[in-house]
């Protein structure tokens, strides 16, 4: 493809009632050192999608990669787009193009499913790693722009794409309840069940920067009451209480949810 090298540089899609990602199967977590791959070592220095998301990690930037297989007009079309717009976002998102068939970014596609995913296809990371938006085939600037999430968002997606629960928090200083349902929590998640499957992200009802994620998941963000929201991956929201709640009332509405989970069902062990 002509030109194709690195360019410097929810709103997320809310389906189900909850934070889900559209194309990609697994989160990119922490990059470790290095890869086996086909009997050799691929490290940061011979990919250029992991030495992306190790620099955007550091830099806390978000990433945009392009994945693309064929040197077709539709990918050549779609990375122009691709570097109008990432270019406009230089001081806050670094960009990739990686192609698929390069031996290389084995590490990458493996990872991420992408083997079998439409192309041309655009992947957005916040800089804790979590993927917030895919964009395959067909796409335009103010698509990609929706890449860009709140922190509560990227911290909820990263958690539910390790297959963690997730208790969202809705609350501040002069919201009623406040102690008993952050003690709720904090009691849920030390219990030896849910320590390790269970992340807390809080967020503050008066930050405008959460508020399409609060109304995305029904919460009203002038709420003069503690909110806590159960979310379980994809993205689901397993209940959601207003004011006072207790860690054993949110352990029965997690244990009734997973009532209907398969027993290799990570997020309620």
């Amino acid at each position: 493809m002509r030109r194709m090298e690195p360019v410097p540089t929810i709103v997320v899609s809310i389906a189900l009632c909850g934070l889900m990602m559209a194309t990609a199967r697994q989160a990119v977590g922490q990059t470790r050192d290095s890869y086996e791959v086909a009997s050799r070592t691929v490290t940061p220095s011979t990919s250029k999608g992991l030495a992306a998301i190790d620099a955007a990690a550091r830099n806390g930037k978000y990433l945009f990669i392009f994945f693309w297989k064929a040197n077709d007009r539709q990918s050549q079309t779609m990375y122009g787009v691709f570097q109008s717009a990432v270019r406009k976002w230089r001081e806050s998102a670094d960009s990739v193009g990686v192609r698929i068939t390069d031996p290389n970014e084995r590490p990458i596609v493996d990872k991420l499913g992408l083997s079998r995913a439409p192309m041309p296809l655009v992947l957005a990371l916040a800089p804790n790693g979590a993927v917030t938006k895919s964009f395959p085939i067909k796409f335009d600037e103010t698509q990609l722009r929706d890449g860009f999430v709140s922190p509560a968002t990227a911290k909820c997606l990263k958690a539910l794409q390790e297959r963690k629960l997730v208790l969202l928090c809705v609350q501040n200083q002069t919201t009623q309840f406040a102690p008993a349902a952050m003690a709720a929590a904090q009691n849920f998640k030390a219990d030896a069940r849910y320590a390790k499957t269970t992340e807390i992200v809080m967020v503050n009802p008066e930050d405008q920067a959460e508020t399409s994620l609060l109304e995305g998941l029904k919460v009203n963000p002038q709420t003069p009451q503690a909110v806590t929201v159960v979310l379980a991956p994809p993205g689901k929201p397993v209940a959601s209480f207003v004011g006072a709640v207790t860690k054993d009332q949110i352990a029965r509405k997690v244990a009734a949810a997973s009532s209907g989970c398969g027993p290799s069902c990570a997020c309620h062990k």
